[in-house]
């Protein structure tokens, strides 16, 4: 998997988007499903408050200080190691995936906050070896930031996508003498849990679990969901 570049970070709008959060023990990777993942930090299958604890504050320090993927590797075999966990898939992949996703979204997060300021939102395809041909088609989409499309499109869209939304003010539009677009239409497609049974719609293009905003969550409100969430599950 190719290195992620930041660009910024840190910054404190992706620091304070993590550090939110509440550790969230999980079995599997989407037992924490779409804007749970806003407030709750979670590694599939770390069943151990301390395990988890560790890998948060690993991910943490990475995020905050900038942290390449070569450390956080390092840091992964260390508290594996320490934990005696035994976890599935390769130790590389595994990494991968903790790190990436999480630097990702919280960096997704705070350019969701800092965009608040413009009018209008534009849509980046990212620089992905072999590009998603909806998220292709997406590039250059520009709607105001109000517009419901943000609320499921916005990036990351899915595993190791690197996508992203640049603001635009409407002065700088009417300078560019550009059109607004019209909202797509969204299509979905069903998915289906292959544990629990549970079908889902999913917007086309868009990876499972990713058709959410990574943004603040009403801290309270969302607690109360992942709690019923877990109690559900063991009904």
């Amino acid at each position: 998997m190719s290195t992620v570049n930041y660009g910024s970070l840190p910054f404190a709008q992706a620091i304070d988007y993590f550090r939110r959060k509440t550790n969230v023990t999980t079995e599997r990777w989407n037992d924490l499903w779409r804007d749970n993942h806003n407030i709750g930090f979670m590694v599939a299958g770390a069943l151990k408050d301390d395990l988890l604890n560790d890998f948060r504050q690993a991910v943490d320090t990475a995020i905050a200080e900038g942290k390449s993927i070569g450390w956080f590797k390092t840091q992964f075999q260390h508290i594996k190691q320490t934990h005696g966990w035994d976890h599935t898939g390769d130790a590389t992949w595994r990494s991968n995936i903790i790190y990436n996703t999480n630097m990702r979204q919280s960096y997704n997060a705070g350019r969701y906050e800092q965009l608040q300021q413009f009018d209008y939102w534009e849509y980046q395809h990212g620089d992905s070896q072999q590009p998603r041909p909806l998220h292709l088609s997406w590039h250059g989409l520009l709607l105001p930031k109000s517009d419901p499309f943000w609320q499921t499109h916005f990036p990351a869209n899915g595993w190791g996508c690197k996508c992203k939304v640049r603001g635009r003010s409407s002065q700088w539009v009417a300078r560019k003498n550009l059109e607004v677009n019209t909202s797509p239409k969204i299509e979905r497609f069903e998915w289906t849990d292959k544990v629990t049974g549970e079908i889902h719609l999913i917007p086309k293009g868009i990876d499972p679990g990713f058709d959410y905003a990574p943004k603040q969550a009403t801290r309270k409100k969302e607690l109360a969901k992942i709690a019923k969430n877990k109690s559900d599950a063991l009904k």
